[in-house]
């Protein structure tokens, strides 16, 4: 996710870097380039006089505008759907970082095993973020786990999950241990489903794309729009066409890929959420918690205890 500041209007203006004109400039030259090939058989027949400036192929201009409104409401409907999945996946990683502070800080508190706590609700983390991008192994999650946790987690065909089941072995051990009442066992199992909830949800998205029929249509419809719109153009505004050709096109092909980029937020586009970001802030918040119970645990424990006279007993 590129970070930008929102106030400056031309930098933001002329910008290159993560822009979908670095993606849609191919096919935005070639427009220009059959716009330029249309203008110039248009202006070479009407020199030979093989037909009149006036009635090229009289097209009617206002069939093409119905088009071009058409158009233009399937582009925007195609980007709020991509925009809803980006934003749907923000919040689910949004209740991600709050769920691991939450169950890091309990666990921190009632016990005294939050740094290991901490490792795998990191660990789990991290796997999530790797297999949503496609990498199915423990690379940076081994780092947090122990090496038991790994081999059982690559076992499984979601390692994520794997890495979950171990964060409620955990809470359950500790429960016979003594140290988790029931009831706060149930608060904790209730905040690992959520944690499982959100990692659903992105899987949701990541492997549910958009209608292939309805990115198919719409590409077809952009393209037979864009051929078609010299040949309306030609007669009408002379050499200005390819620059307003190349215009119409950057608009339409480079909101139609801006859509293509956000529609999976979890990949590694210049453009999609900052997933390594996110990961790092849980391990830091996280740890600090466990740090942070662990320092209390030490500070009480090194309070010395008060002492307490004892009457003199009578001879």
């Amino acid at each position: 996710m590129i970070e930008y500041n929102r106030k400056s209007w031309w930098k933001n203006t002329f910008s290159w870097h993560g822009t979908a004109v670095r993606i849609a400039g191919r096919r935005i030259l070639i427009i220009i380039v059959y716009a330029l090939l249309v203008q110039a058989i248009y202006e070479g027949a009407v020199d030979f006089g093989l037909f009149d400036d006036k009635h090229f192929l009289q097209l009617d201009p206002l069939g093409h505008t119905f088009v071009g409104s058409l158009v233009g409401f399937l582009i925007v409907f195609r980007m709020n759907a991509s925009n809803a999945r980006y934003w749907e996946g923000r919040s689910h990683w949004g209740m991600i970082i709050n769920t691991s502070r939450n169950l890091v800080r309990v666990g921190c508190e009632q016990t005294d095993g939050g740094e290991e706590l901490a490792g795998l609700v990191t660990g789990y983390v991290i796997c999530l973020r790797r297999s949503l991008q496609g990498q199915r192994d423990m690379l940076e999650a081994d780092v947090y786990l122990s090496g038991d946790v790994c081999r059982e987690a690559i076992r499984f065909g979601n390692p994520p999950t794997g890495v979950a089941a171990a964060i409620s072995e955990w809470i359950h051990r500790y429960r016979r241990n003594g140290q988790l009442e029931p009831q706060m066992v149930r608060h904790m199992e209730q905040l690992l489903s959520l944690l499982v909830d959100a990692q659903g949800g992105c899987e949701k998205i990541q492997k549910t794309p958009m209608p292939f029929a309805y990115v198919v249509m719409l590409k077809q419809i952009i393209l037979a729009y864009l051929l078609t719109l010299p040949l309306v153009l030609c007669e009408r505004c002379g050499w200005w066409t390819p620059l307003l050709v190349g215009i119409v096109s950057l608009g339409l092909l480079g909101m139609e890929e801006a859509s293509v980029e956000i529609e999976d937020p979890f990949g590694t586009e210049e453009n999609c959420l900052n997933l390594e970001a996110l990961t790092l802030t849980i391990a830091r918040d996280t740890g600090q918690l466990a740090d942070f119970a662990e320092r209390r645990r030490r500070a009480a424990l090194a309070i010395p205890q008060p002492v307490v006279a004892q009457a003199a007993i009578p001879q």
